[in-house]
């Protein structure tokens, strides 16, 4: 008689986890805002015990992050702290030292408002071209830009201006100001879907012109210098030229 001995092999299949504060959701992305902490952890996970001694890995956008030896073993941690525009978009992905393949990774989306608020003074002169600009960047972008002059929306045909938006910026510009026409305190405000209305003011003026101010000025100074020259010559011409004689003691007893 033959007998075969059968004996069970287990398979052991090892994953690595990443858990967050914030936590992820179902696509693998971590809601936050700027200046805010995001808390990293990545965890082997593969039922035995020797799942402590795997060494991990984390990289940010393909670039390794440096650890401590003792943040790399069967637990490792990540901080990214504060927040900053750089961050949003960032994927960090963790996986086994010895088998990249073995992988997990979570991505950052970083809101944040358009960075408006404050007025800010311009002054122009007659004739000049205006530029009010607004910074309008923002995650989620916003929907919607308005300039408003004196708190009535902006009149483009009837004060000549263009406005334009790149994402980034909103222009407003007018070309050859006008006193009547532009001066004033204008607005720009943008509306966001998850932090609404932001707004900056802009308080435009006049200014006198300089240079026609100064030629001004030239020209009363040097009337005036060539006034007094003119005059002081008129005295010196009819001034009476006296002369003092000393006389001798024989000449005083010729007088007397």
């Amino acid at each position: 008689a033959s007998f075969s001995l059968i004996i069970p092999i287990k398979y052991f299949v090892v994953c690595v986890k990443i858990q967050s504060v914030p936590g992820v959701n179902s696509e693998d992305v971590i809601q936050t805002e700027l200046e805010k902490t995001v808390s990293l952890v990545c965890q082997s996970d593969g039922g035995h015990e020797t799942q402590a001694d795997e060494e991990l890995v984390w990289m940010r956008n393909g670039a390794v992050v440096s650890l401590t030896e003792e943040n790399k073993k069967g637990r490792s941690s990540v901080c990214v702290t504060p927040i900053i525009y750089e961050d949003n978009g960032a994927t960090f992905t963790c996986h086994l030292s010895k088998n990249a393949t073995v992988t997990a990774s979570v991505t950052l989306n970083v809101t944040y408002p358009p960075q408006l608020s404050g007025s800010e003074e311009v002054a122009v002169e007659k004739e000049d071209v205006l530029v009010l600009q607004c910074d309008i960047w923002a995650n989620p972008p916003v929907f919607s830009v308005s300039w408003t002059l004196n708190g009535s929306t902006v009149d483009l045909l009837a004060g000549g201006f263009s406005v334009t938006n790149d994402g980034f910026k909103s222009r407003l510009t007018a070309n050859r100001v006008e006193k009547s026409l532009h001066e004033g305190t204008y607005q720009c405000t943008a509306e966001s879907p998850i932090y609404g209305k932001n707004s900056k003011q802009f308080i435009v003026t006049f200014k006198v012109p300089l240079m026609p101010m100064i030629a001004g000025l030239v020209v009363v100074c040097l009337t005036a210098l060539l006034a007094i020259a003119t005059r002081w010559n008129k005295i010196t011409k009819n001034a009476q030229v006296c002369t003092v004689k000393w006389l001798s003691n024989v000449e005083i007893g010729q007088v007397i």
